[in-house]
């Protein structure tokens, strides 16, 4: 009998453009892989290149120890959110079982393209108080693994947001 998967993923279309993503990548089992410093570095390295090599621009990124979220903006007609999100799992994943031989990520990802009503300001502040409401620091600017690439975030008024994903 052969395994069929449900469909979670909206067209192809949806995801090229110049539009604003919100992406939760989850560590394989959630185990806490990203707890280490010289993991972390190095996935967000990854990030960053693919980013840049897809044609987007993190607005926001924060790598908890068992998840990463990020607020991604395609900046070409052609950028391919499933593509960049695709080559970044790839490479993080074959860079972390060279020294692991484990898994990084769980199969899929969570992913909500935001709306015009949406504002990515929220959306960014929730990603970057996220260390805060896990208790893992006192101040979203404390956390080393939190960024941007769009935005002088440290210099910004402190987060606050009532948004949440529409999953939860």
């Amino acid at each position: 009998m052969p395994l069929h998967r449900k469909q979670t993923r909206l067209p192809a279309s949806y995801y090229i453009g110049c539009r604003s993503h919100f992406v939760t990548i989850c560590c394989d089992l959630r185990h806490p892989y990203l707890a280490d410093p010289q993991i972390s570095h190095r996935v967000l390295g990854q990030l960053l290149a693919c980013a840049a090599r897809h044609s987007f621009l993190l607005h926001a990124y924060c790598l908890m120890p068992d998840h990463l979220h990020a607020l991604a903006q395609g900046t070409q007609p052609s950028s391919d959110l499933r593509e960049f999100i695709r080559n970044f799992k790839l490479r993080s994943a074959h860079d972390f079982r060279q020294t692991t031989d484990r898994r990084l990520w769980e199969m899929s990802y969570y992913d909500h393209i935001l709306r015009s009503a949406e504002s990515a300001e929220h959306v960014a502040c929730y990603i970057w108080s996220n260390p805060v409401r896990k208790q893992l620091c006192r101040s979203p600017w404390d956390f080393p693994f939190s960024g941007s690439q769009t935005v002088p975030w440290p210099l910004a008024a402190p987060p606050s947001s009532s948004w949440t994903p529409p999953w939860k």
